[in-house]
């Protein structure tokens, strides 16, 4: 399975199109949050219109809460607090921050990630298939930095032995890849700027091999 995952547009869909044309032919698209830039929750289905394949889609502390009625109305999937599984992998969504000291609309206390992510999660062991967590907000300690300080949520640290794959944002500036035991996270980078990430998930379901490719608009060398 190929993925085409982004994050953080903040209403700038200037260079999607551009992003699809270097990723080429893939299979789901993942969006991991600040789909507007305050609003309004309308600006989405601009984005949403971009794509042809199945959309996964959860809400970036930027977005006002209510983008989740729209995008559960919408051609994407709502995976704020959800799970789906298409083509034998499982994705689960937890949209919105940890607390940030900007008082943003879609915070989320740490104690609601635990309960949500909790619940998702507490069967994984039961199944076979690769696991996604799709994410606005990034571990704490990994892709979280911001000058001096991380700023990450700690639930999601603590759930990285069980997932595959974790794909967030949040953090503008923290675009990368990191490799925490089994578990490859990705922080596609800014789409507002141009910046997302292909991924491919391997068939192998009880060690899915995972490639993941950085691309930027403007760059073709994937």
């Amino acid at each position: 399975m190929r993925l085409f995952a982004i994050a953080d547009p903040h209403g700038n869909y200037s260079k999607i199109e551009e992003l699809l044309k270097i990723a080429g032919k893939v299979d789901v698209v993942l969006i991991a949050g600040d789909i507007t830039n305050f609003g309004p929750d309308e600006k989405a289905l601009e984005l949403f219109s971009l794509f042809e394949q199945p959309i996964l889609a959860v809400p970036g502390n930027c977005d006002q809460r209510s983008i989740i009625d729209l995008i559960h109305n919408s051609p994407a999937t709502d995976l704020h607090r959800k799970s789906v599984t298409i083509e034998g992998v499982r994705f689960i969504g937890m949209g919105g921050s940890n607390p940030t000291p900007f008082c943003t609309p879609f915070e989320i206390q740490e104690c609601d990630y635990e309960e949500s992510l909790g619940k998702m999660t507490g069967e994984k062991h039961d199944h076979k298939e690769p696991l996604v967590i799709l994410t606005h907000a990034p571990p704490f300690g990994i892709l979280d930095q911001v000058g001096d300080e991380h700023v990450g949520c700690k639930v999601l640290t603590d759930l990285l032995d069980i997932a595959d794959l974790m794909v967030c944002g949040h953090i503008h500036e923290a675009r990368g890849i990191v490799l925490s035991g089994k578990t490859t996270i990705v922080n596609p980078g800014m789409a507002a700027l141009g910046f997302a990430a292909v991924i491919d998930i391997g068939s192998d379901t009880e060690d899915p091999n995972i490639e993941v490719t950085l691309i930027e608009a403007g760059r073709e060398d994937i």
